[in-house]
């Protein structure tokens, strides 16, 4: 029986871009991570479980395989999130589920993996609303 996500696997063509993205942009945190015999690193949120593994020494593969059409991850601080995105001018497509009202903000990594940040329907961009009697 599957109980959950284990993790993902990026192959980084510039892992330094790459981990400035997930790191510095998403707030990931690089943590532990065994020697595999090649070079790489695994990345943490706020579970003691990995959520992302990089491969950097690898090269892509000339024919990319699969169906996987993206990673997402849940996520909090919409505001400050978008304030990153915006600071760092990456690009991003931020809209709203209709029905559940979960915000979805979707980008790319700088391999070209598209990366979904789901984000609680409680959450707000507005500072300061008031309610109005």
């Amino acid at each position: 029986m599957i109980v959950g996500m284990n993790h993902f696997t990026v192959i980084a063509e510039d892992p330094k871009a790459t981990l400035d993205f997930y790191t510095g942009l998403l707030g990931l945190r690089v943590g532990h991570r065994p020697d595999l015999g090649f070079d790489g690193a695994w990345l943490y949120g706020d579970a003691p479980q990995s959520v992302l593994h990089l491969f950097f020494d690898r090269p892509a593969p000339a024919q990319r395989a699969g169906v996987i059409d993206h990673i997402a991850f849940t996520a909090r601080g919409l505001r400050e999130m978008k304030a990153r995105f915006d600071d760092s001018g990456t690009k991003y497509d931020l809209r709203r589920l209709a029905g559940a009202g979960t915000w979805q903000l979707f980008c790319h990594d700088p391999n070209g993996a598209k990366v979904e940040l789901d984000f609680d329907p409680s959450e707000t961009l507005y500072t300061n609303l008031r309610s109005i009697d």
